[in-house]
């Protein structure tokens, strides 16, 4: 059993910058896609970035050149840099890991008002 923790969401203003942690219970990069996930009031859960066992990583259009996806494989710990934020990024963010199943964290809320 997976277990993801994440941490990092709150308040920014518009052009700000937050970073986002997951903490994976233990080693599973060498068999799971890492990927975050976001949910907005009213709309599907949408994939953001991921990153695959061997080093491949793929962006959603509305965050690419904004975002970065990183992992630690030392500490378990997977990360998501958000610069440039807009209110459209607000957001519960979720992370996921995903190989013959697929497990979640709680999720954290981006929030991206002035």
């Amino acid at each position: 059993q997976v277990q993801l923790v994440e941490s990092g969401g709150g308040l920014v203003q518009p052009g700000g910058s937050l970073r986002l942690s997951c903490a994976a219970s233990h080693n599973i990069f060498s068999t799971c896609i890492m990927g975050w996930y976001r949910q907005a009031p009213g709309r599907q859960r949408e994939l953001v970035a991921f990153i695959q066992p061997g080093g491949g990583i793929r962006y959603a259009e509305p965050v690419k050149g904004r975002f970065t996806i990183s992992r630690d494989n030392a500490k378990n710990m997977v990360y998501l840099q958000m610069n440039g934020l807009k209110p459209d990024d607000t957001a519960v963010y979720y992370c996921n890991a995903k190989s013959t199943k697929n497990y979640w964290g709680q999720g954290t809320q981006v929030t991206v008002s002035s």
